[in-house]
């Protein structure tokens, strides 16, 4: 079974008294890619991504991973992602995952490299970001036809609160949401890493054959960055809302791309910062 959080002994200091306590921390442990595909030479393998992460939904977050750096496009191009290697011998948890590429997939790893570099802060700009996503397909949102009713936005955060249950047990987890225009919570899943999340909630929807996901919103727990509006736009989902703030880039991003932007979504208020008009009363 996996362990996603662990028992640890505290000091509890209140009101100037320390007391003995028990408590429960998240556990975040290394995941390891390795990427197994066809090349000229035949069948090859590679480790592609180590990422730290909360374990559990390791093969939605290895798809979605993988979809969000443009390596595959729909679920058939993946034959099979299983962890291989022995348990960690502390926890006992899986920490590698072998996804076996379809043979007609062609990859490129240098991609991997180029990506980094265009979505770190190391001096590139804000233009070269926003290109990197022409490169690879990424098309505005302008023809989506989905909308959201501003009462059913103010109730997603609580229903995403609601359901996250490692969180009640460690107070120290993010949290990804996919959401349709009802209201209705279509998978939600934790991470000690907001990225991880996401890509857990998109690789969800990519090996359920629910991508694009033009009908959809994506709930995030803290902030709206650059790397988060990225992947609900190559996603194909036209909102994405926040209990925090966005970046500048973020905004800009959503801008460009006619993204529908929510941030400081709390309580019965929120901040619209692009794509209004999917936001109705």
């Amino acid at each position: 079974m996996t362990a996603r959080s662990h028992a640890v002994s505290i000091s509890r200091v209140s009101n100037g008294q320390r007391a003995a306590q028990s408590d429960s921390v998240a556990v975040e442990e290394p995941l390891e890619i390795r990427l197994a595909f066809s090349t000229p030479d035949g069948r090859a393998t590679r480790s592609i991504s180590i990422t730290m992460r909360t374990p559990g939904n390791d093969r939605e977050l290895a798809a979605g991973f993988l979809f969000g750096e443009s390596i595959v496009h729909e679920a058939s191009d993946i034959l099979s992602i299983e962890f291989c290697g022995p348990p960690a011998p502390d926890s006992g948890n899986r920490n590698v995952v072998r996804v076996e590429l379809a043979p007609d997939v062609e990859v490129d790893l240098g991609r991997l490299q180029r990506h980094f570099y265009t979505t770190s802060s190391c001096g590139v700009c804000g233009k070269t970001s926003l290109d990197a996503l022409r490169v690879i397909g990424v098309e505005p949102l302008s023809g989506s036809p989905a909308s959201f009713g501003a009462a059913l936005l103010t109730s997603i955060p609580q229903k995403l609160r609601s359901a996250q249950t490692t969180f009640d047990e460690t107070g120290g987890l993010h949290a990804a949401a996919a959401f349709d225009s009802a209201g209705t919570l279509i998978v939600t899943m934790e991470d000690v890493g907001r990225h991880n999340a996401v890509d857990k909630v998109i690789g969800y929807l990519l090996l359920q054959g629910g991508l694009p996901g033009a009908k959809l919103g994506l709930m995030v727990s803290g902030r709206a960055s650059f790397e988060l509006t990225q992947k609900a736009l190559v996603a194909g989902m036209p909102l994405l809302a926040a209990v925090s703030a966005p970046s500048s880039l973020a905004v800009q991003l959503a801008s460009e791309f006619d993204l529908t932007l929510v941030g400081f979504l709390r309580g019965e208020t929120f901040n619209i910062y692009s794509g209004q008009h999917r936001i109705t009363e």
